[in-house]
């Protein structure tokens, strides 16, 4: 008698196996060929009909976020996913080094499984397809159950752009019943695992015996300095936080204002939309939020209007608001508000000194979003530096709306992306942004060179010198 275990194994080393053969096909593809692919399925996503036709499907079918903002989203990570890939070597040779004698020739990592959250249900299996096919290799995606109609119509696309250029169409597939026992023996039978969403799918990915490329959680707080440009910083907080009803993980989650900027910055976010609540509210907002201890999926990437509702934020100014101040001084389990919350609900710290708030906010992302990244408003690079210096963050913006900035920017140097890695810090083998080189293995060709052998007092003078022999 078959089991469910053994079923599942079954349903998926057959997409395996139809990819593995689509794979062999691709990999004899030539750079040009391969960066059709990847346009075709950039397109694919990007055309607007398509994308405003995928993104009313996912709020539709999940619930979560709003329409206008998917649309933009869809659009922006693949039009900037696509410059970041145009010109790049992932085919043949890829790298000459004289010098060294070296030469570096691009090779398929194989078959990806690509796991992928509801918050966007559209735009990261794009994102992931784009930078994997580009390596040669072929995905198959893992929605999310309430992301899965969306999935099955991105890919109905990917196929009519797969079937223009001649490609075979199971270069990329996916589960169209996904469930835990299917991602999981996915993950056990690909040659790669990438994941963004839960951290348990994150864990799962790591301990399935398959190398694995998972994502941290996010928490992203916000230095506002006593020198910002307070209206340009309240504006950039704003139209981050409330992007897409703060499905993103890397939306200000917190902003810790300098004193002598505080009452500036409450009145700037407050002409921006926010508003701030009361003590009362606060408590009757976080019982809506955290009914059990346990973050509610009630008000994740819903509207400021249902918040209000929920929580019996009663007042014109609550209902009207576009997004919900909450003040608070603490940090950990105790203060709910100190954590992740997808929402458009930002905490609101005030500092005296640079160094007490990098105190707290390490203290803050110790509790939740270890090693994703922070941001910092302010005039004086040094501060800057300085955040970089002492946070164990990957990524730390300068200037900029958060979640505009950390997946990459047309105005930052970072790739775009929808997969950010945090380092050992949140126990992810990437401290980077997610790009195609992930998705590739690369041989080196190695030559005799003259030789390079260093002298004992070059590598052990200083030594030496300073504490003997």
């Amino acid at each position: 008698m078959q089991t469910q275990d053994d079923s599942a194994a079954d349903t998926v080393a057959a997409l395996v196996a139809r990819a593995s053969s689509a794979q062999q096909v691709f990999a004899d593809y030539d750079q040009q060929r391969v960066d059709d692919v990847v346009a075709g399925i950039a397109w694919a996503i990007y055309r607007p009909d398509r994308a405003r036709e995928l993104a009313e499907l996912a709020v539709r079918d999940t619930g979560l976020g709003n329409v206008d903002d998917k649309i933009a989203k869809n659009q922006r990570k693949t039009l900037g996913t696509l410059r970041d890939l145009t010109g790049a070597k992932s085919v043949g040779v890829i790298a000459e080094n004289p010098g060294d004698g070296i030469t570096e020739f691009a090779k398929p990592v194989g078959v990806v499984a690509a796991v992928c959250p509801s918050t966007n249900p559209a735009a990261t299996p794009a994102n992931k397809t784009m930078m994997a096919l580009k390596g040669g290799n072929a995905v198959i995606l893992s929605p999310s159950p309430k992301g899965a109609s969306t999935c099955a119509l991105l890919v109905e696309y990917f196929h009519a752009e797969l079937d223009k250029i001649g490609a075979p169409r199971d270069l990329v597939q996916y589960l169209a019943e996904p469930s835990k026992a299917l991602t999981h023996e996915l993950m056990r039978q690909a040659d790669l695992v990438v994941v963004t969403g839960s951290q348990r799918n994150v864990r799962q990915a790591y301990s399935s015996g398959t190398p694995a490329i998972g994502v941290g959680a996010g928490n992203a707080p916000v230095i506002v300095d006593a020198d910002a440009d307070v209206p340009a910083a309240a504006e950039k907080i704003r139209r981050s936080k409330t992007f897409d009803n703060a499905t993103s993980c890397s939306s200000e989650n917190s902003v810790h204002v300098h004193t002598a900027v505080y009452d500036e910055t409450l009145r700037e976010l407050a002409e921006q939309g926010g508003y701030l609540l009361t003590a009362q509210e606060k408590d009757r907002l976080a019982a809506v939020m955290w009914p059990e201890g346990k973050l509610s999926g009630a008000i994740t990437a819903q509207s400021p209007g249902k918040i209000a509702a929920l929580a019996g934020l009663d007042s014109v100014e609550a209902r009207s608001a576009r997004f919900f101040l909450v003040e608070e001084d603490g940090v950990g389990p105790e203060f709910p508000f100190s954590g992740e919350k997808l929402s458009v609900v930002l905490t609101v710290y005030r500092f005296d000194d640079l160094d007490g708030a990098l105190e707290r906010i390490q203290r803050l992302l110790d509790f939740q979003g270890a090693g994703h990244s922070c941001g910092i408003h302010t005039a004086t690079e040094a501060h800057a530096r300085t955040v970089a210096e002492r946070l164990r963050v990957a990524r730390v913006l300068v200037n900029q709306a958060h979640c505009f900035g950390t997946g990459g920017g047309f105005d930052n140097g970072l790739g775009f992306t929808l997969t950010m890695g945090a380092g050992t810090w949140a126990g992810n083998s990437i401290s980077d942004n997610l790009s195609y080189r992930h998705f590739l293995n690369i041989t080196r060709l190695a030559r005799v060179i003259p030789p390079r052998v260093p002298t004992e007092d070059a590598l052990w003078g200083h030594y030496h010198e300073t504490y003997g022999r």
